[in-house]
């Protein structure tokens, strides 16, 4: 009988449709100076050849071999705006994964794209406290009826397993995704998500009562979430994660933030493997009998070009930093493999170069996005305002009743730059997220009730918040919130603009608002607006669409737009 069992495993998580290679900028120091190194890293063409040498690898040292995704292939950039999943699902089955994790972002849009998504991937989609039991089966694109979905087995409360050879051992590999998702992102209403500390407890209880020892979770629960998973459910072997953007490694050398490798919990390896397809994480790791990590080997890799940019070095110097570069251990430099590559090149690129080309307008100097005030930026976002503007005048447009705009702040991506604006900035970077607008009425007293929960669960002020994403911008509606005051009396002033002027919002009179569909349906501490009197979409308007039109006609975001917020920290 064996007594230490090998296994070889490449991991992503959160690639974001990042197909190319992505613009990075590393910091190195030369004989005392700080350089910036301006160069691309990752892109699924270099991932296909670092994933072809390390299963040649695995093969010559007869170790079974895995390649795991770690959930967020979907959204992020005009990749996924163009092409809906299907470009991703193309790409990702060159890539050969053994498994992925859904993550929140595969179901912002509801089940119809997720199932599309899952019929053309030719590996299993993990998801087994996702509890379709209550699912419409005659329905169009239900999930319960596709082999390749391993969701919750509602009989045992368990996750559905994927086993796989270790040996003369079974190796388990379930897969574990935010119960938070009804939250955080759109699935449809007969769909659920189980408490994910609860599935996974009882699936490891269950395995090890059927003697299966060696158990793998692949989660989308992000650092923090797996922390807490590892801590509370004792017996699980290796923990693969995403969803918090986590890169892991001895990295600050290059001026990225960073984590240490392989964090242990519990006796409990987690490994995440940052974002956007930038980097790849590699391990080689050993078992004892019991299923326990005795043996634990490699890190996360940047998959840089081989021309780096330095402004304003010297030839000497320039090669001197590129030498750095080649000594650090975490680095690789893989060429792109010519057919992923190719078929990027004719198939995809074509249409995203025709947007990048087409200008909208042009911004005079650079607005900074921040999801919170600061003191640098005591309003908080520079950019937000715009948008949400952008949602008002344009429905006012179609609807004159419409009285105020209300938008999260994680709607909005990216600050922007000096320069033009074009249609792949917008699509692409700035409003990746092709959300519906929608008009609602509700009263005065739920306006209140909306904004200070939002703000509240953004900067964890007396609640346990859903991230910083759900900071409130406004336009024609103006608030003044103090954090240092009781719950429920924290937004001490509330106006609405008014044929020029600025009027009280009344806590009983009832008011027109248009706000994404995400975030009317409650979403990220909005719960209030649930109690509107009705909703309706606004059919011809899309967040990205309403910003389009908006800036097309100004060619210019040239006004210092007035503050629509005062914001006092419950921090002091």
């Amino acid at each position: 009988m064996q007594t230490r069992y090998s296994l070889r495993l490449a991991h992503i998580n959160d690639c974001h449709s990042n197909f190319d290679p992505v613009a990075l900028s590393l910091s190195l120091e030369h004989q005392g100076q700080a350089w910036r190194l301006a160069c691309h890293s990752g892109g699924y063409g270099r991932i296909a050849t670092v994933l072809d040498n390390a299963r040649q690898s695995a093969k010559a040292a007869d170790s079974p071999f895995l390649f795991l995704h770690g959930g967020d292939t979907f959204q992020g950039t005009l990749y996924f705006n163009e092409f809906k999943g299907k470009a991703n699902a193309r790409l990702l089955n060159l890539l050969k994964p053994d498994a992925m994790v859904l993550g929140n972002h595969e179901i912002d849009s509801g089940n119809a794209p997720l199932h599309r998504f899952i019929k053309a991937i030719d590996f299993p989609m993990l998801a087994g406290n996702m509890d379709l039991s209550e699912e419409d089966p005659l329905k169009g694109f239900a999930l319960a009826t596709l082999d390749n979905l391993y969701a919750l087995d509602n009989e045992s409360g368990c996750a559905k397993v994927r086993f796989s050879s270790l040996g003369d051992r079974k190796l388990a590999l379930f897969g574990i995704t935010l119960d938070q998702m009804k939250v955080i992102a759109r699935p449809d209403p007969d769909t659920h998500f189980a408490n994910a500390i609860d599935t996974c407890k009882r699936t490891v209880t269950a395995l090890k009562a059927g003697g299966v020892d060696h158990i793998i979770v692949l989660s989308h629960l992000g650092l923090d979430g797996d922390q807490k998973l590892a801590a509370e459910v004792s017996g699980i072997s290796l923990i693969v994660g995403g969803h918090s953007h986590t890169l892991m490694g001895d990295f600050a050398s290059l001026g990225l933030p960073c984590a240490p490798w392989g964090i242990k919990v519990n006796g409990t390896p987690i490994l995440h493997a940052g974002k956007y397809a930038e980097t790849i994480g590699l391990a080689s790791i050993e078992f004892d009998s019991n299923g326990q990590v005795i043996a634990l080997d490699g890190g996360n890799y940047l998959m840089l070009d081989e021309h780096p940019v330095v402004q304003g070095a010297s030839t000497e110097c320039r090669d001197a930093l590129l030498e750095q570069l080649k000594q650090h251990p975490n680095i690789l430099w893989p060429t792109e493999q010519q057919e992923i590559r190719q078929i990027i090149d004719t198939d995809y690129r074509p249409a995203i170069n025709a947007l990048d080309r087409k200008v909208l307008a042009m911004v005079p100097r650079e607005l900074v996005h921040t999801r919170l005030p600061s003191k640098s930026l005591p309003h908080g976002s520079e950019v937000a305002p715009w948008v949400s503007r952008a949602m008002y005048e344009e429905s006012r447009l179609l609807d004159g009743a419409v009285d105020f705009a209300l938008h999260n702040a994680g709607g909005v991506r990216q600050s922007l730059s000096r320069g033009n604006i074009t249609l792949a900035d917008v699509l692409g970077r700035l409003l990746p997220f092709e959300l519906p607008l929608v008009k609602y009425a509700i009263d005065g007293q739920y306006l209140y009730e909306a904004l200070e929960s939002a703000i509240n669960a953004a900067t964890n002020n007396s609640v346990i918040g859903t991230g910083a994403g759900s900071f409130p911008y406004t336009y024609a509606l103006k608030y003044h919130y103090d954090g240092r005051r009781p719950l429920g009396e924290r937004i001490i002033a509330l106006s609405m603009a008014k044929n020029d002027r600025w009027i009280s919002v009344e806590r009983s009179r009832s008011y027109v608002g248009v706000s994404t569909a995400y975030t009317a349906a409650g979403k990220e501490g909005y719960q209030a607006l649930g109690m509107c009197h009705w909703q309706q979409p606004i059919d011809e308007l899309t967040l990205p669409g309403a910003f389009i039109r908006f800036i097309s006609r100004r060619e210019a975001l040239h006004e210092e737009l007035p503050p629509q917020l005062q914001y006092v920290s419950h921090l002091g």
